[in-house]
């Protein structure tokens, strides 16, 4: 038996155009001799649809549309398509109105729905605001052979790999007992750094457990700030690897199922990325192409200041977009030294990438002589240093406004944790690239995309980093050495250390609890950042959902302090 794995891109909510996808993928498979198609979870209609499932229009509009697909597929082909369906126990039994589904569709029906049986509430996943969990082992006879299929978290909670249960039920394990012969798994599971190597091992682990093989179907495309990898994969029952879809793109591949080893066999295998740094830029390139497509611009538009944030974010775009969309403003000060704009111009020409200069000395003294009265007797501070990077903002606001472009925000996750930012200023903008990048993973990055020919001038790259909003200022003025910073934030934000454990490590205790005062203190900017491509585990993201109004961290570390005393 053939299998064609069909790693779409959806949009989210755009069903006609989902579903021709689906069609479109159904086409190809027969032509390549396939028995069964599969595509990702809630393929329909893109995932994660948050509170479009709220709305009942859009439920029975994706019932109607579904009904469409199963009459419009060749009639010979078994197509497994990911929607919800609705719970009509849910007004007797209680419980939520949906399901995440799959959907078997073959000769021109319906002939059996599928509920997703693990639902994931942590991190950027709510699935119990929305879906009723299903409660029975999945499985459909095609031809003489049992498939079981999961969808995604199903195959989360294999207890002998992860050492602890989460969910009650193990539904690969549960197939295991049915004896049945192939599991498919139809997932939306967002990227992160590193989860390829994890998802491999762990489903490995499961398919030699229960001498079951796997074949895992992701979704890929970047949907607001998370960005699907794609990376398909098959396993046979020894947990080798026989398939590998593409990274970062659709991709259609055929693998066989014979039906006398009751196994898969080898097929194509997309080869590994060769550092972290590579797999990161065609994330990053990846999101920023979707985002800008699919919120209907074609255009960008971005601050160039000649420092490493910015000339990143501009390379990203480029690769992304194609050089004659993305469009530089630099927009120097009476602080801006003369190196910052020839780096600014050095980028720009490396990436063949049209420029404007819209000096702001001009625009500082208007505010300095609007202000003069009530500023009066005070010292020059982050106020009037403030003042430069809203200007800025503004400016760039302006030609986004007047021009159609998407303005990209060019902070990293380092500046975002501590709030060494501008509201209103640098941190304007519908996308943020960059901020779930770490600074020092900026610098890894760049070097990287340099490994051919210098595409980032270098030196942006050995210079020291600075804002440049007052005379001889460096970012070391204001913060740790980033090397130092970074693993504080990581310690703190994703490993979720307490202040005892970072110092245990080796950490200054003055230079953590300083830290951890601009963390708790700079919420309330995060909150108003743009949306920020996700690439780790603990992004400032839809996952991160922190109070403002909370005292927690720096009562946590005034505790600590007096413990110690």
């Amino acid at each position: 038996m053939k299998i064609a794995i069909a790693q779409i891109n959806p949009t989210i909510g755009d069903l006609p155009r989902n579903a021709q996808k689906i069609l479109e993928a159904a086409q190809q498979a027969v032509a390549e001799g396939a028995r069964l198609l599969l595509t990702p979870e809630l393929s329909l209609c893109g995932y994660p649809p948050r509170d479009l499932l709220l709305n009942p229009s859009f439920v029975e509009a994706m019932a109607i549309t579904l009904q469409q697909l199963a009459t419009d597929l060749p009639p010979h082909l078994a197509v497994l398509v990911g929607t919800v369906e609705e719970n009509t126990q849910a007004h007797i039994t209680g419980g939520k109105t949906l399901f995440n589904s799959i959907a078997w569709l073959e000769a021109g029906k319906v002939q059996q729905v599928f509920h997703k049986r693990l639902l994931p509430t942590y991190d950027v996943f709510d699935e119990r605001r929305y879906f009723e969990p299903g409660l029975q082992a999945n499985y459909f006879t095609l031809d003489g052979v049992d498939i079981g299929v999961t969808v995604c978290e199903d195959l989360w909670n294999d207890e002998e790999f992860w050492g602890k249960r989460s969910y009650t039920a193990n539904p690969i394990a549960d197939l295991a007992i049915l004896g049945v012969d192939l599991v498919v798994n139809l997932s939306a599971s967002p990227y992160t750094v590193n989860k390829q190597r994890f998802r491999e091992a762990m489903l490995s682990h499961s398919a030699m457990r229960f001498q079951q093989p796997i074949i895992y179907n992701n979704q890929v495309g970047g949907n607001d700030d998370l960005i699907f990898d794609g990376r398909s994969f098959a396993l046979n029952r020894q947990g080798e690897i026989v398939c590998r879809a593409h990274g970062f793109q659709t991709d259609l591949v055929i693998i066989d199922f014979d039906e006398e080893e009751r196994d898969l066999q080898l097929s194509s295998i997309a080869p590994k990325y060769e550092c972290e740094e590579e797999e990161i830029w065609q994330a990053l390139v990846l999101g920023v192409q979707d985002y800008v497509r699919k919120c209907g611009f074609s255009k960008v538009v971005l601050g160039l200041s000649g420092g490493v944030d910015s000339s990143l974010v501009a390379a990203i775009a480029t690769a992304a977009l194609g050089k004659e969309n993305v469009f530089g403003v630099l927009m120097p000060s009476p602080y801006s030294s003369e190196h910052s704009i020839q780096d600014a111009l050095a980028l720009a020409e490396n990436l063949g990438i049209k420029t404007t200069t819209l000096p702001i000395r001009n625009l500082m003294q208007a505010y300095d002589k609007t202000l003069a009265d009530l500023f009066a007797n005070t010292e020059f501070g982050l106020a009037e240093e403030n003042i430069q990077s809203r200007i800025r903002g503004n400016l760039l606001m302006a030609i986004s406004n007047k021009f159609g472009y998407l303005l990209l925000s060019t902070g990293n996750k380092s500046e975002m944790a501590v709030g060494y930012c501008t509201l209103y200023g640098d941190m304007n903008g519908g996308l943020a690239v960059i901020a779930d990048v770490p600074k020092t993973r900026v610098y890894a990055i760049c070097h990287w995309l340099n490994r051919d020919g210098e595409i980032i001038p270098q030196n942006v790259l050995s210079k020291p980093p600075s804002a440049e909003l007052k005379p001889n200022q460096v970012d070391q003025d204001s913060l740790p050495p980033y090397d130092v910073l970074d693993d504080i934030l990581q310690r703190l934000i994703e490993n979720h250390q307490s202040p005892a454990q970072i110092i245990a490590n080796g950490h200054d205790p003055v230079v953590v609890d300083r830290v951890i005062q601009m963390v708790a203190r700079a919420e309330f900017k995060r909150r108003q950042a743009p949306p920020g491509l996700k690439i780790t585990d603990r992004a400032f993201s839809t996952g991160w959902r922190m109070p403002i109004a909370s005292n927690w961290l720096t009562v946590k570390n005034t505790f600590r302090r007096f413990v110690r005393s």
